[in-house]
């Protein structure tokens, strides 16, 4: 089988973006999986199909690097709003609106190789737990996410110490997501994320961005909205929200990185 692909980045989250609106493409977890494997696949932290919707301009069906489908990816939709924007869905617009999961999410194309996407409130807020020798706090903005505060930042050991937090069904019945952050300004943070699904750390996380904006406003360690987040590329990503939280996007760069032909 033999499938075309475009490999795109939104700030260093990498993916595997493929128009399936015929729907004539059925992956296995085995064959998404092998896809995403670096050195001997393509290599990225997801794939994402573009499928047809009846209610939106597209539906977005995302699976996680181990193959299986994954919960909602904030670069992931940004890239795949970038992507339906060059292959021409709504070509006389650059608001687009489309599903992922079994929930409706809106975005724009807002310059060259950039992307806001509007993404839905929060829940299950949870502060000041500890997780062995670390105090976590804990939000899901479309997907599950342990946020962890931490000094020298760049020293730590996010395989180690995140593969940990992840891991305990006891906390996180579903697993987690885990993000370390490093407050550096009154709107400015650093991030580092252990990924779910990825089982390492990635260079950035769309959620995780949001999860870590939102907990830092609510526990006052940022003053103000929009908070610049500079994820593990070195490249920012933007949040901007109201105080109620039910105002919240995610605005940063969605690149394609080139296209490709894989035999399977």
């Amino acid at each position: 089988m033999q499938i075309d692909f475009t490999k795109m980045s939104g700030a260093g989250n990498d993916f595997i973006v493929i128009d399936n609106r015929q729907g004539l493409l059925k992956l296995s977890h085995e064959q998404v999986r092998a896809m995403c494997t670096r050195r001997t696949g393509i290599g990225a932290d997801g794939l994402i199909l573009i499928e047809t919707s009846e209610t939106t301009d597209f539906r977005m069906n995302y699976h996680n690097a181990d193959g299986f489908p994954g919960s909602m990816c904030g670069n992931g939709g940004r890239c795949a709003v970038y992507f339906a924007w060059l292959i021409g869905i709504r070509p006389s617009g650059l608001r687009y609106a489309f599903e992922a999961g079994t929930d409706q999410y809106e975005a724009e194309v807002t310059g060259d190789e950039s992307v806001k996407l509007h993404m839905l409130p929060p829940k299950d807020f949870r502060e000041s737990f500890q997780v062995g020798a670390w105090s976590c706090n804990y939000v899901n903005t479309g997907s599950p996410h342990a946020i962890v505060y931490a000094s020298n930042l760049d020293k730590l050991d996010v395989f180690t110490e995140g593969g940990m937090i992840r891991r305990r069904k006891d906390l996180f019945p579903e697993g987690t997501n885990v993000n370390f952050l490093e407050v550096t300004a009154p709107d400015a943070l650093s991030i580092r994320t252990f990924e779910r699904g990825v089982e390492d750390e990635t260079l950035a996380c769309g959620t995780g961005t949001v999860a870590a904006a939102l907990m830092s406003y609510r526990l006052g360690k940022v003053a103000s909205s929009p908070v610049r987040v500079k994820v593990r590329s070195g490249e920012t990503l933007m949040v901007g929200f109201n105080d109620a939280m039910d105002d919240i996007y995610l605005e940063g760069p969605a690149r394609v990185v080139y296209r490709g032909t894989i035999i399977l």
